[in-house]
């Protein structure tokens, strides 16, 4: 763990290898992810503008290597060097777009929905249209539900011959219908 939300900020975090999941916990214990960052990135700039706590929480998903800025120093260097600061506000306006369209999807989308678009942009980055998937409950975190609606899913997607799965490699073999999923209205 990098930190736990709602703890004081202290500083931020510059990911220099690996990747990190920022996640929110529920009352119950339930984690929604809310991003995955891969480096080189950062993590924690929001509370060091507005002074408020983490509003999240950050763990290495796969071994990383960081670096820590304390707040104080942190604050010093962008007074002395204003375009640092507005690098970061560009970050932390990235990362409010990506919150705002998470909302929205969470909103409006069906879980089916969400599943067929995640299955989408995972498969844009394979030339192939094969990639490895991430476990059914690291799914679910993603998309706000439980695992059992996205194993249920994944299953009806196999039956009807939409996708292949061999362990954890997916591939889509009919990609219009997957786009048809991602785009039906409830």
């Amino acid at each position: 763990m990098l930190f736990w939300e709602g703890e004081p900020c202290s500083g931020v975090f510059l990911i220099l290898e690996g990747r990190v999941k920022i996640f929110r916990t529920s009352p119950g214990g339930r984690e929604l992810m809310l991003a995955i960052e891969t480096a080189p990135s950062s993590v924690a700039e929001l509370p060091l503008f507005d002074g408020g706590p983490y509003p999240a929480s950050v763990r290495a998903i796969e071994p990383v290597t960081s670096l820590f800025i304390n707040k104080a120093d942190f604050q010093q260097v962008c007074r002395q060097y204003p375009d640092v600061a507005l690098k970061v506000l560009a970050v932390v306006g990235k990362r409010l777009r990506h919150l705002v369209g998470l909302v929205e999807s969470m909103t409006f989308g069906s879980v089916t929905q969400r599943l067929a678009r995640l299955l989408l942009e995972a498969s844009g980055e394979s030339p192939a249209g094969t990639f490895d998937l991430p476990t059914h409950q690291e799914i679910a975190s993603r998309l706000g539900t439980v695992r059992e609606v996205v194993s249920r899913n994944l299953a009806r997607f196999r039956a009807e011959g939409i996708l292949r799965a061999q362990g954890h490699q997916i591939q889509i073999l009919n990609r219009a219908r997957l786009e048809q999923e991602a785009e039906s209205q409830d």
